[in-house]
């Protein structure tokens, strides 16, 4: 998939659109998922390794939701990862009849290895770029941390709401 700036370029004093702050944050979406990506374990797999090191072990019901898998789809994963020694199955402690799948600690290097690929195949790209570029990046950077960190909240909470279709 290609991108093509549609909008053009656009004076530094004017605000940004909120459909030009949309397709920039696509172009960095799809750099994050067709440059920065180890392609090593699908996206499912790294999602549900990711999710599991943040959240804790879980039912497998619950992860095949969470992902927007199918459970047999998702038993056949987490059976795939426990090949792999990277998830394990524990019981819940809650409740004896459960089995909960809990990331190990291979999964959480391998989650650990994954991000520093990223970082450094990051680091690489950044370097092409001019002095006043990267420093451009920083500046927008520290002044929009906390609104991302607000909207993957925000993005988390409707994909947990009731009757929420968000995938």
């Amino acid at each position: 998939m290609e991108y093509t700036q549609q909008s053009g370029p656009r004076e530094p004093d004017v605000p940004a659109t909120r459909e030009q702050v949309a397709e920039a944050l696509e172009q960095l979406a799809f750099l994050a998922v067709r440059h920065l990506t180890n392609r090593d374990i699908s996206f499912t797999a790294a999602s549900t390794l990711g999710r599991l090191s943040r959240e804790g072990p879980s039912r497998l019901t619950a992860l095949a939701a969470d992902e927007g898998v199918t459970q047999p789809s998702m038993t056949q994963l987490i059976q795939r990862l426990e090949r792999q020694g990277l998830v394990t199955r524990v019981d819940d402690p809650q409740d004896g009849r459960v089995v909960l799948v809990a990331i190990t600690d291979a999964g959480r290097e391998l989650l650990a290895e994954r991000r520093r690929g990223r970082t450094n195949r990051l680091a690489e790209l950044l370097a092409t770029l001019s002095p006043e570029d990267q420093q451009a990046l920083a500046t927008a950077v520290h002044a929009a941390a906390p609104a991302f960190q607000r909207l993957v909240d925000n993005a988390a909470r409707a994909r947990k709401a009731p009757g929420s279709t968000a995938s």
